[in-house]
């Protein structure tokens, strides 16, 4: 248990605990960006979320704490289009730069990344997810109050366009033209409403569907960029262990197909090879950027990411089942 008196006293602003209530507070493991805590109030346990103005990886990496009010209203707007798929907002705070949502038992509710971790490999639930991701960025599609609230370009290139693609791009020189190409396409881009983070460590697999976390990075930008962050994931997992490699391409298949059949905002060819290509430079982030994934950790597995992204990015026309079928057949001879 920890005593923390702000998160007393945001509990009291917010009215979920009396002046007298002084009720345990358990700091949560996990995450990098934000203090995230278990509090155990007379009503049941609830869920506080805390923004680091520095984030918690070996390089500097800065962003403004307000981004912590950008999560609680994607949660907003993504559960009145998708009951269900996020936590519930109790409350929020301004001052402290926090807000209270529900509580998701870990026994009920499994991180996704934990089971993919352990072989277990569950393609239904990966078309779920492409599918309620697709559903969300439709209802987002063209909306221009939509696009005015979440205008937060700042964070998302101090979150996102800048650590994972400009920094990457910077350890590539041969290869910074084309992923810098993308960053510029990734600013001006104002399509749909991007969760940001979509990722299997911020993914709860409940009992009625996949429940979404962090949003902290959204922004209304391009959605492309949601679907090849959670996809580069499971190509990730292949590598990690070879032996599952063809039940996680048949996630990522699943997953593909199910988000496009959610797709009536723009040509989906153009879509598809869009997010083709900056799924090949987040191979290549999750590697050389700011955040690299823990878990491939074999410089021999690292350069293999590294050279499969690198000849990614300069095949003309790359598709996402094209690119999915040459990444099975490399990691075939790991």
């Amino acid at each position: 248990m920890t005593q923390d008196p702000q998160i007393l006293q945001s509990l009291r602003r917010m009215h979920l605990a009396g002046n007298a209530e002084n009720p345990p507070i358990l700091a949560l493991t996990g995450g990098v960006s934000g203090d995230v805590f278990r509090v155990d109030l007379a009503t049941g346990p609830i869920c506080i979320k805390r923004a680091l103005p520095r984030l918690k990886v070996a390089a500097e990496w800065l962003a403004p704490v307000e981004r912590i009010h950008s999560e609680a209203d994607w949660f907003r707007f993504a559960g009145a289009v998708e009951p269900g798929c996020v936590p519930r907002i109790l409350g929020e705070d301004r001052e402290s730069h926090l807000f209270a949502m529900q509580y998701f038992e870990p026994a009920d509710y499994p991180v996704w990344k934990a089971q993919l971790l352990k072989g277990e490999v569950d393609t239904e639930f990966a078309a779920n997810v492409g599918r309620s991701i697709g559903h969300i960025h439709r209802a987002s599609a063209g909306q221009k109050d939509i696009a005015a609230q979440f205008a937060h370009d700042d964070m998302f290139m101090a979150l996102r366009v800048e650590p994972y693609l400009l920094f990457t791009a910077k350890a590539h020189p041969d290869r910074a033209a084309r992923i810098e190409t993308m960053a510029r396409d990734l600013v001006a881009s104002r399509i749909a409403l991007m969760h940001g983070d979509v990722s299997p460590k911020n993914i709860l697999k409940g009992p009625d569907g996949p429940i979404f976390l962090d949003s902290e990075t959204a922004c209304y930008g391009d959605p492309a960029f949601d679907l090849a962050f959670c996809l580069n994931h499971l190509l990730l997992k292949c590598v990690w262990s070879p032996p599952h490699a063809a039940a996680f391409v048949a996630a990522f298949e699943a997953m593909r197909l199910a988000y496009f059949a959610q797709v009536n905002w723009e040509d989906a060819q153009g879509l598809d090879r869009r997010t083709a290509g900056l799924l090949a430079a987040f191979l290549l982030a999750r590697v050389d950027g700011k955040s690299p994934v823990e878990y491939i950790t074999d410089p021999a597995k690292k350069d293999f990411v590294r050279q499969a992204a690198r000849e990614f990015l300069l095949a003309p026309d790359l598709t996402l089942s094209g690119l999915a079928a040459l990444w099975h057949k490399k990691v075939v001879s790991l």
